[in-house]
């Protein structure tokens, strides 16, 4: 079951079957039906993408789960949603009052962003945060591993000429070191073909919160229940950078996927989506101890 919702702000959509009253805390992880955890998670995509990107993935998750993608302002069925300033915080904003509550958040590169900004800022409407592929800060800089600045202003200036394009290198980074490298490019491609194009200013301003915007000296106020997943293989969001992340967020649970890059969620479907759901009904396990 899928359903659109529009709004003053942002256009959401929701996947799967009604979920149960979430004042009943106890769950049976052995039933044959576990689609009615009580649960919901949130998808938040990354730059220069939309809620396509999930497309494939959400048949992983809408059985145990009900799932809700928002495009981020700017992107997808949110290309006319444009803040001024468009900032994290704006962002973050926006997005947080779509959130059911009690949301397991699941933010993928600058949507990981946005959902730690969300998780700073308003942790009442958070159960769980999950970040795939993302830290408090993308570009590289002293110490710290991350995306060159001669390939941010590399994007920056093609973005200038030719934004399908960039995109499509972009798309060709995300994918590097996978073993399915092609197979991912094409996947995401054709999802996110089936959404709006992006507004050129939320692509402009999307790739400097990138190489411009530091949560590193605020993840540590995070409390929400955290789980950071990463790709060994991500050229984007480096695995040399880890241990930093986790001296900055000891509170936060790590997972490193072996054979991923920066999307394991088209890569690994099956594996991220097992990944999600032991961590959310953990949370769920421990609200009801």
């Amino acid at each position: 079951m899928e359903s659109l919702i529009k709004n003053e702000a942002l256009v959401t959509r929701t996947y799967g079957t009604e979920i149960k009253d979430k004042s009943k805390n106890a769950i049976d992880t052995n039933a044959a039906d576990v689609s009615n955890t009580g649960i919901d998670i949130v998808l938040l995509h990354g730059w220069g993408m939309n809620s396509g990107a999930f497309s494939s993935f959400i048949p992983y998750l809408q059985d145990s789960f009900r799932v809700t993608t928002i495009d981020l302002p700017g992107f997808g069925e949110n290309v006319a949603a444009l803040p001024s300033p468009y900032t994290v915080d704006a962002l973050a904003k926006l997005c947080a009052a779509q959130l059911p509550k009690d949301c397991v958040l699941i933010g993928w590169s600058l949507g990981g962003l946005v959902a730690q900004k969300i998780a700073i800022n308003a942790p009442e409407k958070l159960s769980g945060l999950i970040t795939i592929a993302s830290t408090p800060r993308f570009s590289a800089g002293h110490c710290w591993p991350g995306i060159a600045e001669d390939l941010l202003n590399m994007f920056e200036a093609q973005l200038e000429k030719d934004y399908k394009k960039t995109l499509e290198r972009f798309l060709a980074i995300q994918a590097m070191g996978s073993a399915t490298a092609k197979n991912d490019i094409k996947t995401i491609r054709q999802q996110i073909t089936d959404y709006p194009d992006p507004a050129e200013e939320a692509l402009k301003r999307g790739l400097s919160i990138l190489a411009n915007e530091d949560l590193r000296a605020q993840i540590g106020r995070i409390m929400t229940p955290t789980l950071r997943l990463y790709g060994r293989l991500d050229s984007l969001v480096p695995t040399a950078g880890i241990d930093r992340v986790c001296e900055l967020h000891p509170q936060a649970d790590t997972v490193v996927m072996p054979h991923a890059s920066h999307a394991p969620f088209i890569s690994h479907p099956q594996q991220t989506a097992d990944i999600i759901y032991r961590f959310s009904t953990s949370l769920q396990h421990q609200r009801a101890s």
